[in-house]
């Protein structure tokens, strides 16, 4: 009886969590893709959009590329993942199908990351942008929340592989 009062927990647990997915616009670093799709992983996000020139964890001739997989330790095996070339119109069809959009990055609308859980629906897909140039103005104009988590250092911002985690964990209530 106890096994089945478990199974029943589970089953409610699972049917409440959201639906959750990466973009990747524009990443530079084969090695900031890994770990993004290591994070992933222990997020629980269930695809990752590869946008622009983002490397992909196999190459057009279907060769594992070495650094993701170093970072990602196995976990690109793990996680669906797709390449797109614009992402404008990769976000028109994610909006079509009722994602929501919240781009993680430093804005003037931009608002404490702490504060979007209560405002986040049952689709949602996260945007990070390039090491340097962070997501695109163009992308963060049709995001529907930009949310940015408030730096106390010296330096303005996180590594593009640290900061999803951190607010992935904090956003979804890990």
């Amino acid at each position: 009886m106890k096994s089945n009062h478990a199974a029943k927990k589970l089953t409610i647990k699972k049917a409440s969590q959201k639906t959750v997915a990466l973009i990747l616009e524009n990443i530079r670093s084969a090695e900031n893709v890994g770990a993004l799709f290591r994070t992933a992983d222990a997020a629980g996000i269930s695809h990752i959009y590869l946008v622009g020139y983002t490397p992909a964890p196999l190459d057009r001739f279907k060769r594992p590329n070495t650094k993701i997989a170093t970072r990602a330790l196995g976990a690109e095996k793990n996680i669906l993942w797709s390449i797109h070339t614009n992402t404008l119109t990769l976000i028109t069809k994610l909006k079509k199908d009722n994602w929501q959009i919240v781009a993680l990055e430093q804005a003037p609308t931009a608002i404490d990351y702490k504060k979007v859980a209560k405002q986040l629906g049952q689709k949602v897909a996260y945007i990070v942008g390039n090491e340097v140039d962070g997501v695109l103005p163009k992308t963060l104009a049709r995001a529907d929340i930009i949310a940015e988590i408030p730096m106390r250092g010296k330096k303005e911002s996180l590594n593009v592989s640290v900061a999803p985690g951190i607010a992935l964990f904090r956003m979804l209530d890990i």
